[in-house]
């Protein structure tokens, strides 16, 4: 097994699993000492994907990979998620009992992984995936994806605020709030004191 970092043709196992139907192996370059990863899996029936135009393909799984990581750049989602993600759907196709599957059904199988997984990630397949043509697109679609998954916390997305900023805000609402309450007691005591000023004069305050 050739290491992907310094081509060394070979390496030692320090970690293997069985994940589904593969086996996972965790190897160290001999030369570089440089860690990565395979997969090993039985060889089976070829499964074919038929196009949207009608044409059929052998399903290739690395084309499937590449698609979510691209989806998945720059945002909290490991390589180890991705890996076990990809792994999961091919699963799922095989599972299916057919020997041909329509793009369309992968494509949706990943749109609802990422769904669930993170939602800057599902728009940005979606975008591909739907071949969105304006930002109108984009937007219908964050809409929807919005009213499907209510806001919650997740350890695993990124937070729009920091702690400290979300307290200076807190901090701010409570002295406007404090500044908005007193300028109300003063309006309305200055009301009654031009009350008292206008009062109309009896006849038992005359002389």
């Amino acid at each position: 097994m050739k290491c992907p970092y310094c081509n060394y043709n070979d390496s030692k196992v320090i970690d293997s699993r069985s994940v589904n139907d593969t086996i996972r192996r965790r190897r160290e370059c001999l030369k570089c000492d440089a860690r990565f990863t395979t997969y090993e899996r039985l060889q089976t029936t070829t499964l074919m994907v038929v196009k949207k135009d009608g044409r059929h393909e052998e399903f290739n799984r690395n084309k499937l990979a590449n698609g979510v990581r691209m989806a998945c750049a720059k945002r909290p989602v490991s390589q180890e998620t991705i890996e076990q993600m990809v792994e999961e759907i091919e699963l799922q196709l095989r599972k299916s009992g057919s020997a041909e599957v329509p793009a369309t059904m992968i494509g949706d199988i990943v749109m609802e992984r990422l769904r669930r997984l993170d939602g800057i990630a599902y728009i940005r397949f979606a975008s591909v995936y739907r071949n969105f043509t304006d930002i109108d697109d984009v937007r219908a679609e964050a809409d929807a994806y919005a009213k499907q998954a209510p806001l919650h916390t997740s350890t695993s997305q990124l937070h729009l605020f920091t702690d400290n900023e979300i307290n200076l805000t807190n901090s701010n609402n409570s002295i406007s709030n404090t500044l908005i309450r007193k300028s109300q007691e003063k309006n309305n005591g200055s009301k009654l004191g031009q009350k008292k000023q206008h009062a109309p004069i009896s006849k038992q305050d005359c002389p």
